[in-house]
């Protein structure tokens, strides 16, 4: 049965004049439907380029990713994309925001009044239907996040992709969005992967977490398997056995390659 989604074999080398950097060498990882992936690793070891290769965004030097088994070279709707930084329109509202990407993706399928039962669906998934005629300048970063997670899952992706959506947020209102995180996923069973610097949230969220290599030439040096079942409960999970031994093993990989670029 082939996979879900497939990386297989990239390298992803970036060129200015003369100069080569290769950023990504010998990536494979296949990911199957309803998982929720994170990636780890250090700064600079090509987190968010491998995101931008499965988004589309970025081309591969060499092999492939391939979704449903059709190969990804370009953007599109079935693979939607929330970064760290929430990229609203400012002058739209919350609404209009929205129905943006919805008339794009729907225009020609859904009528009018379709299109904003749908809207309404998923900014009422996020909580955020409450301000629909907000502007983005009037709501907190927090609730600017829950609405672009609203706009992506608006697209009925088959692959929602997570730039640290909320790395920079305060601790509390991270909290809460990472619990509605795994709400709509429990929900919608929507395959994730997520780059992550915190590993609490990587073993949280995730079925597994793709640990990668320093760069240059960074790489897929560890995937940890989170087995802890689902629904999770952060507060039941602080002594969990489990927990403990997952977020432990990621810790030590970190640090070892750290360690390891020290003493280089």
């Amino acid at each position: 049965m082939a996979a879900y989604l497939k990386l297989d074999h990239i390298d992803k080398t970036f060129r200015r004049g003369a100069v080569e950097s290769e950023v990504l060498k010998d990536i494979n990882l296949s990911i199957d439907k309803g998982e929720v992936i994170s990636i780890i690793g250090h700064s600079g070891c090509g987190k968010s380029t491998l995101l931008n290769l499965i988004a589309g965004l970025t081309q591969v030097t060499s092999g492939g990713v391939l979704l449903e088994d059709r190969e990804v070279n370009a953007p599109g709707p079935e693979r939607a994309v929330v970064f760290q930084n929430h990229s609203l329109l400012p002058w739209l509202t919350v609404y209009e925001n929205v129905s943006l990407a919805v008339n794009k993706v729907f225009g020609g399928v859904k009528t009018r009044a379709e299109r904003h039962a749908w809207i309404m669906h998923n900014l009422d998934l996020v909580q955020m239907s409450h301000a629909r005629d907000k502007r983005p300048a009037e709501i907190s970063g927090g609730m600017k996040q829950r609405v672009g997670i609203a706009r992506a899952l608006a697209m009925e992706p088959k692959i929602l992709l997570l730039d640290e959506p909320f790395g920079a947020l305060d601790a509390l209102t991270r909290a809460h969005l990472q619990d509605s995180v795994m709400q709509i996923h429990a929900g919608l069973k929507n395959t994730m992967i997520m780059i992550t610097h915190d590993v609490d949230e990587a073993v949280l969220l995730s079925d597994r977490i793709v640990m990668m290599t320093n760069g240059p030439s960074a790489t897929i040096g560890e995937v940890l398997t989170v087995a802890l079942p689902r629904p999770r409960h952060r507060l039941e999970l602080v002594a969990d056995p489990a927990y403990l031994a997952a977020r432990e093993a990621v810790l030590k990989f970190l640090y070892e390659r750290h360690r390891f670029v020290e003493a280089a």
